[in-house]
Protein backbone atom coordinates (compact mmCIF):
# COMPACT_ATOMS: atom_id res chain seq x y z
CA UNK A 1 0.00 0.00 0.00
CA UNK A 2 1.42 3.39 -1.00
CA UNK A 3 1.48 6.45 1.24
CA UNK A 4 1.70 10.10 0.29
CA UNK A 5 4.53 12.18 1.72
CA UNK A 6 1.99 13.72 4.13
CA UNK A 7 0.88 10.42 5.66
CA UNK A 8 2.51 11.15 9.03
CA UNK A 9 0.73 14.49 9.26
CA UNK A 10 -2.61 12.81 8.61
CA UNK A 11 -1.90 10.26 11.34
CA UNK A 12 -0.91 13.00 13.78
CA UNK A 13 -4.21 14.75 13.03
CA UNK A 14 -6.01 11.50 13.96
CA UNK A 15 -7.42 11.12 10.48
CA UNK A 16 -9.43 8.02 9.69
CA UNK A 17 -7.23 6.25 7.13
CA UNK A 18 -8.67 3.95 4.45
CA UNK A 19 -7.36 2.14 1.39
CA UNK A 20 -8.11 4.09 -1.77
CA UNK A 21 -6.66 3.41 -5.23
CA UNK A 22 -3.71 1.59 -3.71
CA UNK A 23 -2.95 4.36 -1.21
CA UNK A 24 -3.56 4.79 2.49
CA UNK A 25 -5.58 7.99 2.42
CA UNK A 26 -7.48 10.13 4.96
CA UNK A 27 -11.24 9.76 4.51
CA UNK A 28 -12.04 12.21 7.32
CA UNK A 29 -10.45 14.12 10.20
CA UNK A 30 -13.36 15.55 12.22
CA UNK A 31 -16.56 14.66 10.36
CA UNK A 32 -17.52 14.59 6.70
CA UNK A 33 -20.29 17.16 7.25
CA UNK A 34 -18.03 19.54 9.19
CA UNK A 35 -15.30 19.31 6.57
CA UNK A 36 -17.82 19.71 3.75
CA UNK A 37 -19.22 22.88 5.32
CA UNK A 38 -15.74 24.26 5.95
CA UNK A 39 -15.10 24.16 2.19
CA UNK A 40 -18.51 25.63 1.32
CA UNK A 41 -18.20 28.50 3.83
CA UNK A 42 -14.47 29.22 4.24
CA UNK A 43 -11.54 27.01 3.17
CA UNK A 44 -10.28 23.44 3.36
CA UNK A 45 -7.18 21.58 2.21
CA UNK A 46 -7.04 18.17 0.54
CA UNK A 47 -3.97 16.00 0.14
CA UNK A 48 -4.61 14.57 -3.31
CA UNK A 49 -1.03 13.48 -3.96
CA UNK A 50 -2.35 10.08 -5.02
CA UNK A 51 -3.41 11.60 -8.35
CA UNK A 52 -1.21 10.85 -11.34
CA UNK A 53 1.00 13.22 -13.35
CA UNK A 54 2.19 12.08 -16.78
CA UNK A 55 4.43 14.31 -18.90
CA UNK A 56 4.32 14.35 -22.72
CA UNK A 57 7.18 15.99 -24.65
CA UNK A 58 8.11 16.19 -28.30
CA UNK A 59 7.74 18.02 -31.61
CA UNK A 60 4.42 16.25 -32.19
CA UNK A 61 3.17 16.43 -28.60
CA UNK A 62 0.03 18.32 -29.67
CA UNK A 63 -0.72 15.77 -32.41
CA UNK A 64 -0.46 12.99 -29.83
CA UNK A 65 -2.70 14.78 -27.30
CA UNK A 66 -5.26 15.48 -30.02
CA UNK A 67 -5.25 11.83 -31.09
CA UNK A 68 -5.60 10.29 -27.65
CA UNK A 69 -8.12 12.71 -26.05
CA UNK A 70 -11.64 13.77 -26.99
CA UNK A 71 -11.49 17.54 -26.37
CA UNK A 72 -9.81 19.98 -28.74
CA UNK A 73 -6.30 20.47 -27.38
CA UNK A 74 -5.44 22.85 -30.22
CA UNK A 75 -7.29 25.51 -28.21
CA UNK A 76 -4.69 25.26 -25.44
CA UNK A 77 -1.74 27.60 -24.94
CA UNK A 78 0.96 27.65 -22.25
CA UNK A 79 -0.69 28.38 -18.91
CA UNK A 80 -4.07 26.93 -19.90
CA UNK A 81 -5.79 23.83 -18.47
CA UNK A 82 -8.44 21.69 -20.19
CA UNK A 83 -10.83 19.03 -18.91
CA UNK A 84 -10.87 16.05 -21.24
CA UNK A 85 -11.01 12.26 -21.43
CA UNK A 86 -9.42 9.34 -23.23
CA UNK A 87 -11.62 6.71 -24.86
CA UNK A 88 -11.21 3.20 -26.19
CA UNK A 89 -12.04 2.44 -29.82
CA UNK A 90 -15.55 1.37 -28.75
CA UNK A 91 -16.18 4.74 -27.03
CA UNK A 92 -15.77 3.44 -23.48
CA UNK A 93 -13.89 5.82 -21.20
CA UNK A 94 -10.27 5.03 -20.32
CA UNK A 95 -10.16 7.96 -17.89
CA UNK A 96 -11.19 11.57 -17.44
CA UNK A 97 -8.31 13.95 -16.86
CA UNK A 98 -6.89 17.46 -16.86
CA UNK A 99 -4.45 18.59 -19.55
CA UNK A 100 -1.91 21.29 -18.65
CA UNK A 101 -0.09 22.90 -21.56
CA UNK A 102 3.37 23.60 -20.13
CA UNK A 103 5.03 24.88 -23.31
CA UNK A 104 4.69 24.51 -27.07
CA UNK A 105 5.97 20.93 -27.06
CA UNK A 106 5.13 19.86 -23.51
CA UNK A 107 1.91 18.79 -21.81
CA UNK A 108 1.07 17.31 -18.43
CA UNK A 109 -1.87 14.93 -17.93
CA UNK A 110 -3.35 14.76 -14.43
CA UNK A 111 -5.15 11.42 -14.16
CA UNK A 112 -7.11 9.48 -11.57
CA UNK A 113 -5.08 7.57 -8.99
CA UNK A 114 -6.72 4.21 -9.71
CA UNK A 115 -5.91 4.55 -13.42
CA UNK A 116 -2.30 5.73 -13.43
CA UNK A 117 -0.63 2.58 -14.74
CA UNK A 118 -3.50 1.73 -17.09
CA UNK A 119 -3.47 5.26 -18.55
CA UNK A 120 0.31 5.25 -18.91
CA UNK A 121 0.26 1.93 -20.79
CA UNK A 122 -2.64 3.10 -22.99
CA UNK A 123 -0.69 6.21 -23.93
CA UNK A 124 2.41 4.16 -24.77
CA UNK A 125 0.32 1.78 -26.91
CA UNK A 126 -1.05 4.71 -28.91
CA UNK A 127 2.21 6.63 -29.25
CA UNK A 128 2.58 6.75 -33.02
CA UNK A 129 4.03 10.27 -32.87
CA UNK A 130 7.39 9.44 -31.27
CA UNK A 131 6.75 11.60 -28.22
CA UNK A 132 8.37 11.11 -24.83
CA UNK A 133 5.90 9.88 -22.19
CA UNK A 134 7.08 10.00 -18.60
CA UNK A 135 5.11 8.88 -15.54
CA UNK A 136 6.11 11.30 -12.74
CA UNK A 137 3.25 10.41 -10.40
CA UNK A 138 5.49 9.19 -7.57
CA UNK A 139 7.56 12.38 -7.71
CA UNK A 140 4.72 14.87 -7.32
CA UNK A 141 2.76 15.96 -4.28
CA UNK A 142 -0.54 17.77 -4.81
CA UNK A 143 -2.54 19.94 -2.43
CA UNK A 144 -5.99 21.32 -3.27
CA UNK A 145 -6.97 24.49 -1.39
CA UNK A 146 -10.71 24.94 -1.85
CA UNK A 147 -13.39 27.35 -0.65
CA UNK A 148 -14.42 31.03 -0.71
CA UNK A 149 -11.35 32.05 1.33
CA UNK A 150 -8.87 29.98 -0.71
CA UNK A 151 -7.79 33.09 -2.64
CA UNK A 152 -6.90 34.84 0.63
CA UNK A 153 -4.90 31.83 1.82
CA UNK A 154 -2.96 31.54 -1.44
CA UNK A 155 -2.18 35.26 -1.49
CA UNK A 156 -0.82 35.07 2.07
CA UNK A 157 1.15 31.94 1.20
CA UNK A 158 2.98 33.67 -1.66
CA UNK A 159 2.81 37.14 -0.11
CA UNK A 160 1.51 38.68 -3.33
CA UNK A 161 -1.69 39.37 -5.22
CA UNK A 162 -2.78 36.27 -7.12
CA UNK A 163 -4.80 36.68 -10.32
CA UNK A 164 -5.45 33.36 -12.04
CA UNK A 165 -8.58 32.78 -14.09
CA UNK A 166 -10.54 29.54 -13.92
CA UNK A 167 -8.68 26.71 -15.68
CA UNK A 168 -5.38 28.54 -15.88
CA UNK A 169 -2.07 27.95 -14.11
CA UNK A 170 1.26 29.63 -13.46
CA UNK A 171 4.69 28.78 -12.05
CA UNK A 172 5.78 29.99 -8.62
CA UNK A 173 8.67 29.51 -6.19
CA UNK A 174 7.98 28.27 -2.66
CA UNK A 175 10.78 27.33 -0.25
CA UNK A 176 13.23 27.56 -3.19
CA UNK A 177 11.20 24.92 -5.05
CA UNK A 178 9.30 25.18 -8.31
CA UNK A 179 5.53 24.98 -7.81
CA UNK A 180 2.68 24.84 -10.29
CA UNK A 181 -0.21 26.95 -8.97
CA UNK A 182 -3.44 26.25 -10.82
CA UNK A 183 -7.09 27.16 -10.41
CA UNK A 184 -9.40 24.27 -11.25
CA UNK A 185 -11.10 22.34 -8.45
CA UNK A 186 -13.52 19.47 -7.82
CA UNK A 187 -15.81 21.16 -5.29
CA UNK A 188 -17.66 23.93 -7.11
CA UNK A 189 -15.98 26.57 -4.96
CA UNK A 190 -13.12 28.81 -5.98
CA UNK A 191 -10.02 26.73 -5.46
CA UNK A 192 -6.33 26.33 -6.18
CA UNK A 193 -3.89 23.46 -6.57
CA UNK A 194 -0.21 23.26 -5.64
CA UNK A 195 1.87 20.72 -7.59
CA UNK A 196 5.45 20.25 -6.46
CA UNK A 197 8.26 17.72 -6.60
CA UNK A 198 10.31 17.08 -3.50
CA UNK A 199 10.83 14.97 -0.41
CA UNK A 200 8.70 14.42 2.68
CA UNK A 201 10.30 17.38 4.44
CA UNK A 202 9.30 19.80 1.67
CA UNK A 203 5.75 18.40 1.50
CA UNK A 204 5.29 18.85 5.26
CA UNK A 205 6.79 22.35 5.13
CA UNK A 206 4.36 23.42 2.39
CA UNK A 207 1.38 21.81 4.19
CA UNK A 208 2.26 23.69 7.39
CA UNK A 209 2.77 26.96 5.51
CA UNK A 210 -0.68 26.62 3.93
CA UNK A 211 -2.26 26.10 7.35
CA UNK A 212 -0.34 29.04 8.81
CA UNK A 213 -1.65 31.22 5.99
CA UNK A 214 -5.20 30.00 6.59
CA UNK A 215 -5.32 30.14 10.36
CA UNK A 216 -7.43 33.32 10.51
CA UNK A 217 -9.96 31.67 8.16
CA UNK A 218 -10.23 28.55 10.35
CA UNK A 219 -8.72 26.45 7.58
CA UNK A 220 -9.54 22.73 7.89
CA UNK A 221 -7.94 19.53 6.59
CA UNK A 222 -10.48 17.70 4.44
CA UNK A 223 -10.60 14.00 3.59
CA UNK A 224 -11.90 11.96 0.69
CA UNK A 225 -15.35 11.63 2.27
CA UNK A 226 -16.15 15.32 1.97
CA UNK A 227 -14.39 15.46 -1.39
CA UNK A 228 -17.03 13.02 -2.62
CA UNK A 229 -20.05 14.88 -1.17
CA UNK A 230 -18.73 18.19 -2.50
CA UNK A 231 -18.20 16.90 -6.05
CA UNK A 232 -21.56 15.12 -6.02
CA UNK A 233 -23.44 18.31 -5.09
CA UNK A 234 -21.96 19.77 -8.28
CA UNK A 235 -22.75 16.67 -10.35
CA UNK A 236 -19.09 16.03 -11.23
CA UNK A 237 -18.42 12.49 -12.46
CA UNK A 238 -16.24 10.08 -10.49
CA UNK A 239 -14.34 7.47 -12.47
CA UNK A 240 -15.30 3.98 -11.32
CA UNK A 241 -18.77 5.15 -10.32
CA UNK A 242 -20.38 7.39 -12.94
CA UNK A 243 -17.96 6.75 -15.80
CA UNK A 244 -15.77 3.79 -16.77
CA UNK A 245 -14.95 1.56 -19.74
CA UNK A 246 -18.63 0.56 -20.07
CA UNK A 247 -19.88 4.15 -20.42
CA UNK A 248 -19.29 6.70 -23.17
CA UNK A 249 -18.95 10.49 -22.77
CA UNK A 250 -22.17 11.23 -24.68
CA UNK A 251 -24.46 9.31 -22.33
CA UNK A 252 -22.44 10.53 -19.33
CA UNK A 253 -23.29 14.16 -20.08
CA UNK A 254 -19.77 14.91 -21.29
CA UNK A 255 -20.76 15.78 -24.83
CA UNK A 256 -19.51 19.31 -24.15
CA UNK A 257 -15.90 18.05 -24.04
CA UNK A 258 -16.37 15.63 -26.96
CA UNK A 259 -15.29 17.48 -30.12
CA UNK A 260 -16.47 15.25 -32.94
CA UNK A 261 -15.53 17.83 -35.58
CA UNK A 262 -11.80 17.69 -34.84
CA UNK A 263 -9.42 15.39 -36.78
CA UNK A 264 -9.41 11.67 -36.11
CA UNK A 265 -8.96 10.54 -32.51
CA UNK A 266 -9.26 7.22 -30.70
CA UNK A 267 -12.95 6.32 -30.37
CA UNK A 268 -14.28 9.04 -32.69
CA UNK A 269 -16.42 6.81 -34.94
CA UNK A 270 -17.91 4.99 -31.95
CA UNK A 271 -18.81 8.32 -30.31
CA UNK A 272 -20.46 9.59 -33.50
CA UNK A 273 -22.56 6.43 -33.48
CA UNK A 274 -23.29 6.82 -29.75
CA UNK A 275 -24.61 10.33 -30.31
CA UNK A 276 -26.96 9.09 -33.02
CA UNK A 277 -28.12 6.02 -31.08
CA UNK A 278 -28.39 7.29 -27.51
CA UNK A 279 -30.33 4.76 -25.42
CA UNK A 280 -29.57 5.92 -21.86
CA UNK A 281 -28.42 9.03 -20.03
CA UNK A 282 -26.81 9.92 -16.73
CA UNK A 283 -29.38 11.89 -14.74
CA UNK A 284 -29.48 13.74 -11.43
CA UNK A 285 -32.10 12.69 -8.88
CA UNK A 286 -33.39 14.36 -5.72
CA UNK A 287 -35.63 12.67 -3.18
CA UNK A 288 -37.52 14.29 -0.30
CA UNK A 289 -37.54 10.94 1.51
CA UNK A 290 -35.16 10.22 4.39
CA UNK A 291 -33.01 7.79 2.45
CA UNK A 292 -29.33 7.34 1.62
CA UNK A 293 -29.06 6.34 -2.05
CA UNK A 294 -26.02 4.18 -2.76
CA UNK A 295 -24.21 2.93 -5.83
CA UNK A 296 -26.02 -0.02 -7.40
CA UNK A 297 -29.52 0.76 -6.11
CA UNK A 298 -32.18 0.19 -8.76
CA UNK A 299 -34.01 3.09 -10.40
CA UNK A 300 -37.54 2.24 -11.56
CA UNK A 301 -40.56 3.77 -13.26
CA UNK A 302 -44.09 2.38 -13.54
CA UNK A 303 -42.95 -0.77 -11.78
CA UNK A 304 -40.13 -1.49 -14.22
CA UNK A 305 -36.38 -1.25 -13.71
CA UNK A 306 -34.92 1.49 -15.94
CA UNK A 307 -31.41 1.91 -14.52
CA UNK A 308 -29.17 2.11 -11.48
CA UNK A 309 -27.68 4.66 -9.12
CA UNK A 310 -23.97 5.28 -9.75
CA UNK A 311 -23.30 7.80 -6.93
CA UNK A 312 -25.46 8.92 -4.04
CA UNK A 313 -25.42 10.70 -0.69
CA UNK A 314 -27.40 12.99 1.58
CA UNK A 315 -26.39 16.50 0.55
CA UNK A 316 -25.02 18.42 3.57
CA UNK A 317 -26.08 21.67 1.87
CA UNK A 318 -29.60 20.69 0.76
CA UNK A 319 -30.17 18.14 3.55
CA UNK A 320 -31.84 15.95 0.93
CA UNK A 321 -30.99 12.68 -0.77
CA UNK A 322 -29.20 13.24 -4.10
CA UNK A 323 -27.95 10.75 -6.66
CA UNK A 324 -26.56 10.26 -10.15
CA UNK A 325 -27.60 7.28 -12.22
CA UNK A 326 -28.12 5.97 -15.73
CA UNK A 327 -31.70 5.60 -16.94
CA UNK A 328 -33.34 4.81 -20.26
CA UNK A 329 -33.36 7.94 -22.42
CA UNK A 330 -37.14 8.27 -22.43
CA UNK A 331 -37.11 8.75 -18.65
CA UNK A 332 -34.34 11.37 -18.58
CA UNK A 333 -36.31 14.61 -18.97
CA UNK A 334 -36.14 17.19 -16.17
CA UNK A 335 -38.99 16.81 -13.62
CA UNK A 336 -39.64 13.17 -14.54
CA UNK A 337 -40.87 11.25 -11.47
CA UNK A 338 -38.95 8.03 -10.80
CA UNK A 339 -38.30 5.69 -7.87
CA UNK A 340 -35.15 4.55 -6.10
CA UNK A 341 -35.50 1.01 -4.78
CA UNK A 342 -33.92 0.28 -1.38
CA UNK A 343 -34.26 -3.15 0.19
CA UNK A 344 -37.38 -3.94 -1.79
CA UNK A 345 -39.15 -0.63 -1.17
CA UNK A 346 -39.61 2.18 -3.70
CA UNK A 347 -38.92 5.78 -2.71
CA UNK A 348 -40.01 8.65 -5.00
CA UNK A 349 -37.35 10.82 -6.63
CA UNK A 350 -37.37 13.47 -9.35
CA UNK A 351 -34.99 14.17 -12.22
CA UNK A 352 -33.41 17.61 -11.75
CA UNK A 353 -30.98 19.83 -13.61
CA UNK A 354 -27.34 19.82 -12.53
CA UNK A 355 -25.67 21.09 -10.46
CA UNK A 356 -27.69 20.13 -7.39
CA UNK A 357 -26.60 23.37 -5.72
CA UNK A 358 -26.21 26.60 -7.68
CA UNK A 359 -22.88 28.36 -7.25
Amino acid sequence: MKKTKLYDIHKNLNAKIVEFAGFEMPIQYSSIIQEHKAVRTSVGVFDVSHMGEILIKGQKALDFVQYITINDASKLFPGRVQYSAMCYEDGGIVDDLLIYKISEYEFMFVVNASNIEKDYQWMIQNNKFDVEIENLSDDYSLLAIQGPNSINVVQKLFNERIEIDYYYFTFKILFDSNVILSRTGYTGEIGFELYFQGDKELAEKIWNAVFDAGREYNIQPVGLGARDTLRLEMGYCLYGNDIDNTTNPIEAGLGWITKLNKPDFVGKSALISARENLSRKLVALVSEEKIFPRKGYQISAEGNSIGNVTSGTVSPTLEKAIALGYVKKEYSDIDTSLNISIRGKDYPAKVVRLPFIKK
